[in-house]
């Protein structure tokens, strides 16, 4: 009979564990769902809503929310929730310029300041240094009022805050991977150091920072929203999130003006901050 148990463990193991691999938690499954639906209202507006986005009945200006207005009117009449629907695009495309940004700007910076080391990597360490001392919020509100007043150029100084956090995961990451046997046996046989690079240090790399990518993502949308409640992004009658909530604050006998707006955007951090943080248990 012990033999028999043996023989059984080493194949039902296996099995077990890709069981527990494949497996998502509920919460995961519903954090992508409410980014599907974010995703399509993005690209996809008005298949969700025929109200208009700029105009309204003033007649009907700071209803409650019903069955004709989900969310309620502003003080326009305008239909809120429709206002919501179509700002998703500009604030979701905001986040995503930042993170692209930080990853690219990021992620280069500390991939050769790990790669190289030396003169480089000291030079490149206190570059990132510098970024760190400086509060990022502090630092987005410097960068947007030099650029400009617009969504974009908030977009582009949350960017530029995220450096740091890319760059010093990137390094940590580069120099884990050099002290690897395979990179050394890689260099043995002949290899360069770009295809080191490319063929070891980097798909080693990017589960860790694909997880920060995902993270900064719900963050960038956090600090995009922010400035343009404080009124650095595009001017009304832009409908961003943060704009939105903005101009809600005003109105204090109608307060969905400021929940509805304000609960999509933390129903959709948290959904992405859920997200990253399976990803970086699953990597």
């Amino acid at each position: 009979m012990s033999a028999d148990v043996l023989i059984r463990l080493p194949k039902s193991a296996p099995a077990a564990r890709r069981r527990v691999g494949l497996s998502v938690p509920p919460t995961v499954l519903l954090s992508f769902a409410v980014l599907a639906v974010v995703l399509l209202w993005t690209l996809f507006p008005e298949l969700f809503t025929s109200q208009s986005k700029v105009s309204g009945d003033t007649a009907e200006k700071l209803v409650g929310p019903s069955a004709a207005h989900w969310f309620g009117t502003d003080y326009l009449g305008r239909d809120l929730y429709s206002r919501v629907v179509h700002g998703t695009a500009s604030s979701v495309t905001s986040a995503l310029v930042a993170v692209l940004i930080g990853l690219v700007v990021g992620g280069l910076i500390g991939l050769v300041s790990g790669f190289l080391r030396g003169a480089v990597d000291v030079v490149l360490g206190r570059v990132v240094d510098v970024l760190l001392a400086i509060p990022g919020f502090l630092l987005a509100v410097v960068i947007v009022s030099s650029l400009g007043f617009h969504t974009i150029n908030a977009a582009v100084a949350t960017g530029i805050t995220a450096v740091a956090a890319f760059a010093r995961l990137m390094r940590a990451e580069t120099l884990k991977t050099r002290k690897s046997t395979y990179v050394e046996a890689s260099y043995l046989e002949g290899g360069s150091g770009l295809h080191v690079l490319f063929r070891h240090i980097l798909p080693n790399a990017y589960k860790s920072v694909l997880a920060l990518a995902v993270l900064n993502f719900g963050t960038s949308i956090l600090v995009i929203a922010s400035l343009a409640f404080l009124g650095y992004g595009d001017p009304p009658p832009a409908s961003d999130w943060g704009l939105l909530v903005a101009s809600g604050k005003t109105y204090p006998t109608a307060p969905w003006l400021v929940f509805a707006p304000a609960i999509v955007i933390v129903v959709t951090v948290l959904s992405i901050n859920r997200i990253s943080r399976w990803l970086r248990k699953a990597g």
